[in-house]
């Protein structure tokens, strides 16, 4: 089988297969051409800001209302994208297949389901209040289902096309490499939330284990793939300019990861014994603080590397990676502060959210301005 040597030296953020270069007048024709994976990801860092809100200990009046009006517009954006997908594979196939044979671009496969996931958990959480808890309950068990077998699929198939068809570099790691093995994560969380609106006995028990078994499945990936990436940071310094940005992407797995114990703990009582459940609620708090405190550390260093390369870094859709990332140390936090009481985590949610609201702010900003300009237009090559 043929295999690919990957140098990460080149700046390829945000890249996929060059194509013959069309004229800009070309590809405002043909917009789809080069739709990419990785557009899913402003549909995950625009949820995370709803569904985070609707986690936070200090709720405000008009905070639901805002964060509703959030979930409707990222409703509306994966809406748009899973058509603009379906006409991408059918017009272009050859482009599409190419994207998942890209070693950079490939990564971005795990951004569509957990785009599904992110805004079906929305929908439970918030959507319920416009369109009812019953029909809530179907769409995010339609978007959790769907998510979740996307999910595995990217957690399996795409480091099976990294070892078989790739051959990286040692400073080839980055942050992206997170990308196709975290999904099953975020599944194991908002798994969580569809427990209590699943029937007693096996069925409840089943998804229970089902989303233990996805947190242990993403949290060893993550884990071997992180140490990849602080090795690379260690040994070869910075990734090139223009993905900077995926560094933040490392925060995914572990605030998702403190989330998700924090959420299994909250309904193990309805599916567990006594016993078994007081334990999932100690796991919850001796897992999740020392991971959160990690996460902190890798926040701080991920503002300041990219505070070292702000005036160097071009603006592309990476930048979306500062958002939905972070969004899971809000909810990790939040979480934390229901386990502990400790004001600390309560504290931090709301300082990180206020972070979150600001970076995810700036960058639906550049990416409105770069589609209305045909800057990203493209932008997948």
């Amino acid at each position: 089988m043929t295999t690919l040597t990957f140098r990460h030296s080149q700046d390829t953020a945000a890249a996929a297969p060059r194509q013959s270069a069309p004229t800009v007048a070309g590809e405002a024709r043909e917009p789809l051409r080069h739709l990419a994976p990785n557009w899913f990801a402003v549909v995950m860092g625009t949820g995370i800001i709803a569904n985070a809100a609707a986690t936070l200990p200090l709720q405000f009046p008009g905070l639901r209302g805002a964060a509703t009006a959030v979930w409707a517009l990222a409703a509306l954006i994966l809406t748009v994208l899973a058509v603009a997908w379906f006409q991408h594979w059918r017009r272009y196939p050859e482009e599409a297949r190419a994207h998942g044979m890209h070693p950079v671009m490939m990564q971005f496969y795990g951004a569509a389901p957990m785009a599904l996931l992110t805004v079906g958990a929305g929908t439970l959480m918030l959507g319920k209040d416009v369109i009812g808890l019953g029909a809530a309950v179907a769409v995010d068990w339609v978007l959790w289902s769907a998510g979740t077998v996307l999910g595995l699929v990217t957690a399996a198939s795409i480091p099976y096309r990294m070892i078989t068809r790739h051959r990286f570099d040692a400073d080839s790691a980055f942050g992206g490499w997170l990308m196709p093995v975290v999904p099953p994560m975020v599944s194991a969380a908002l798994g969580a939330l569809l427990v209590p609106h699943t029937p007693a006995g096996q069925p409840r028990l089943t998804l229970f284990v089902a989303c233990l078994a996805m947190f242990g499945l993403s949290l060893i990936a993550a884990l071997a793939t992180t140490t990849l990436i602080w090795s690379r940071l260690l040994h070869h310094g910075l990734p090139p300019v223009g993905m900077v940005a995926t560094v933040w992407l490392v925060l995914g797995p572990l605030g998702q990861s403190v989330t998700a114990a924090a959420l299994l703990a909250n309904v193990a009582p309805s599916v567990l014994p006594h016993t078994e459940a007081s334990g999932m609620q100690v796991f919850s708090m001796l897992y999740g603080v020392p991971v959160w405190g990690f996460a902190m550390l890798w926040l701080a260093l991920a503002v300041a590397v990219t505070a070292h390369a702000r005036k160097s870094m071009p603006f592309n859709l990476t930048w979306w990676g500062f958002t939905f990332p972070l969004g899971t140390c809000v909810t990790a936090s939040s979480g934390l502060y229901v386990h502990t009481g400790a004001d600390l985590f309560a504290v931090a949610a709301v300082a990180l959210y206020a972070l979150l609201v600001a970076a995810w702010a700036v960058v639906a900003t550049r990416t409105v301005r770069g589609l209305i300009s045909g800057e990203l237009l493209g932008a997948a090559r």
